[in-house]
């Protein structure tokens, strides 16, 4: 196998887990899977934050608003250059960054330090997923969900030790110690990552032509309704992220820590079922299958919200992340199939940012609803968002 922007792998190199495409896949999951563990973890450890810093929550929000702002708006460039570059010249970048942006987490002792770092790793960030899913798609096609699947749930347990980290640096430190063990793996996968890559690097001046990828991204209704259907998940995503565990509490009276236990089995479940809807992928039509856990999700989301007793919340609750957890790898190999070769980079980045920034506004729209009546009336903005990404795609493969 050449380097990734050369020729597609034949179905016999495709190996998941050995191979030179296998050891690419684990070594920038892992790497996504330290990014992912070491954001989340920030949330956790927020009060924390707020008491030794001495700020504000909107202070702490602010940070975190930075981090992911900038995380989003980093998606279209990381494609775009990973296009013209190469994928080992933006992995390897973003990696540094990152690593960088956490060591200075884990000295800050003011909140410009803290602001600093916080930046630091949302545009570190933001240059890696684009580039790690790009570098996929050049070395995996016949089992390209599959490639995805495990890829999308090694961030997923990134979330899912985010808790369990945060709880260990309190107990044995104060929360910059739980940044000291993200350093101590983003480095080793970056020095990995440029040892074992065979491309190389390119470091040249490459305008952005964000008209141009946009006229062409946009150009069909394919693509727009397929785009569209993405922005209604990540609505729904990043409004259940946000809202999940405080809808337990204050919906059906769950304590915090089984209320934070709900939110953690959306990452569990997440890193058991996008695999196997990688592959399921592999072997049906994307299409549909992108359009079945839409449809699961919606309807278990509106089960949990209609539930009465602890045990049907909470089957409804694992039930829903399935649905949820499961459209990610599907969806995304079902774009790079419909991106042309030569501008998939950049076409996935544009389309990242636009899917991501529309999902920002989630969390918003579900406390400024919650505000005014409660927390099951705004959640069903996020049903409905489901429903509407399911017709979309089912009719678009209909």
């Amino acid at each position: 196998m050449t380097d990734s922007h050369l020729g597609t792998p034949s179905d016999a190199e495709e190996r998941l887990v050995r191979g030179y495409g296998g050891r690419l896949l684990l070594l920038v999951s892992l790497g996504w899977l330290t990014i992912q563990g070491g954001r989340l973890v920030l949330s956790p450890l927020l009060p924390s934050i707020i008491d030794d810093l001495g700020i504000t929550p909107f202070r702490a929000g602010l940070a975190l608003s930075t981090l992911w702002g900038l995380y989003a708006l980093g998606q279209f460039p990381s494609g775009r250059l990973s296009d013209r570059l190469s994928r080992k010249t933006l992995l390897v970048s973003g990696l540094a960054l990152a690593t960088t942006g956490f060591a200075v987490l884990s000295a800050a002792v003011s909140f410009p330090l803290f602001l600093v770092g916080a930046a630091v790793v949302g545009v570190g960030a933001g240059l890696y997923p684009t580039a790690a899913r790009a570098l996929l798609s050049d070395h995996f096609e016949a089992k390209r969900g599959g490639a995805f699947g495990l890829h999308t749930a090694s961030g997923d347990l990134g979330g899912g030790a985010a808790a369990g980290l945060a709880v260990a640096a309190l107990a044995v430190a104060t929360w910059r110690g739980a940044f000291l063990p993200v350093v101590g793996l983003l480095a080793p996968v970056a020095v990995v990552l440029h040892l074992t890559s065979r491309e190389s690097y390119r470091i040249e001046a490459v305008g952005l032509d964000v008209r141009g990828t946009g006229a062409r991204l946009f150009a069909t209704g394919r693509i727009r309704r397929l785009v569209v259907a993405y922005c209604l998940f990540a609505f729904a995503w990043q409004g259940t992220a946000g809202f999940l565990p405080t809808l337990l509490q204050a919906e059906k009276d769950f304590t915090p820590e089984l209320a934070s236990a709900g939110f953690a089995a959306l990452f569990v479940v997440g890193a058991l079922v996008k695999p196997t809807a990688g592959r399921l992928a592999d072997r049906v039509r994307r299409g549909p299958v992108a359009a079945g856990t839409l449809g699961l999700g919606a309807a278990a989301l509106g089960g949990l919200l209609v539930a009465e007793t602890a045990l049907l919340v909470g089957a409804a609750t694992v039930v829903y992340a399935v649905g949820l957890m499961a459209f990610p790898p599907v969806m995304q190999s079902y774009l790079m199939d419909v991106f042309p070769t030569d501008s998939m980079g950049a076409d996935l980045g544009l389309a990242r940012t636009t899917y991501i920034g529309f999902g920002a506004l989630g969390p918003s729209v579900i406390g400024f609803v919650a505000g005014r009546t409660d927390y099951v009336t705004a959640f069903v903005a996020l049903v409905a968002a489901l429903v509407a990404a399911a017709l979309i795609l089912a009719v678009e493969v209909r």
